[in-house]
Formats: C-alpha cells, structure tokens, sequence
C-alpha cells in the first residue's frame, strides 16, 4: 500500500494565530515531531499544508506553513486538525490498532478486550472490558484490532 493509500490519522490541531507573519500555535498529538519536519504535507479540512519550518514552543509547536501568510490567514486556520498518513515503523505499536483486539495471558488465558487506551507517564496501559488496567510493556505480540499477547508479573490480574 503505497503512502497515499493509506488512512490519514489526526497528529494534530492549529490552536491560534501567533504574531503577525501568519505563523500559527500547533498543538501536536503525536510523539512524531518529524510531522512538522520542513516540506511534510499534512491534510485537513480546510486543503493540503506543507511545513516550511517549526519549533518547538513550551509544550506546542510554533508552524510557518506554505498557505499561511498573514495574521488573518492564521487566524481562519484556528481550531483546524491536520491529519497525515501512517508511519510505516514495524517496531511501533499503534494505538488504533489496540481497540477491539482480544488479550491472551502467556498461559493462553483470555483477559479481555480493549476498550481504551489510557496515557500514563510509566507506560499507557490497556484498559479491558474486564476493568483490568495492562501496561503497554507487557506487550509481545500483536496482531492489529484482533489479539494481544501480554507476558505481566503473577497477580496482574487478580
């Protein structure tokens, strides 16, 4: 599947204007910061942008982007999600591809079936219909939206 056949996924939203060269405030919802690498095309809404320079700002991005010139311009783009395609990373685990998937125990046990995914600093843990709470790390195979096997220390699930 070539990139622009796969689904754009949110990475994240122009939350305002900032200053008067039409550069906007970025809050990026993904830990991929070559997102808003210079010349990266994003989706939205509102038609394609592409990146022509970003830094970081506190916990945000300021973005220059090919579209955006004016202040005014910046200020039409507020609230706008920019989207992008699937990085192909075989070593990640992708969050959308958690939900729905049945987690079997290293003893072959069903433990339930995730239902979110909730962020921790440690590590984001799986949250199962059964009310179980499984840290990410546990993880050691996955197979997209059907199964996860999980190897956890006893009493994880008691």
């Amino acid at each position: 599947m070539s990139a622009d056949e796969r689904p754009l996924l949110d990475v994240g939203r122009i939350v305002k204007a900032h200053g008067l060269k039409g550069q906007v405030l970025v809050d990026l919802w993904t830990d991929r910061t070559e997102r808003l690498d210079p010349t990266t095309r994003l989706s939205s809404d509102h038609g394609e942008l592409v990146v022509v320079a970003a830094a970081r700002h506190q916990a945000r991005f300021i973005v220059t982007f090919d579209k955006i010139v004016t202040r005014e311009d910046a200020e039409r783009w507020r609230g706008v999600v920019l989207r992008a395609s699937k990085v192909v990373d075989d070593d990640a685990i992708w969050i959308d591809e958690l939900y729905d998937a049945e987690v079997f125990d290293a003893f072959g046990v069903r433990r339930g079936v995730v239902v979110a995914v909730e962020a921790n600093p440690a590590s984001d843990l799986l949250v199962l219909d059964s009310g179980a709470l499984v840290p990410l790390t546990f993880v050691v195979s996955l197979e997209a939206n059907t199964r996860i096997d999980v190897d956890v220390p006893e009493g994880l699930f008691e």
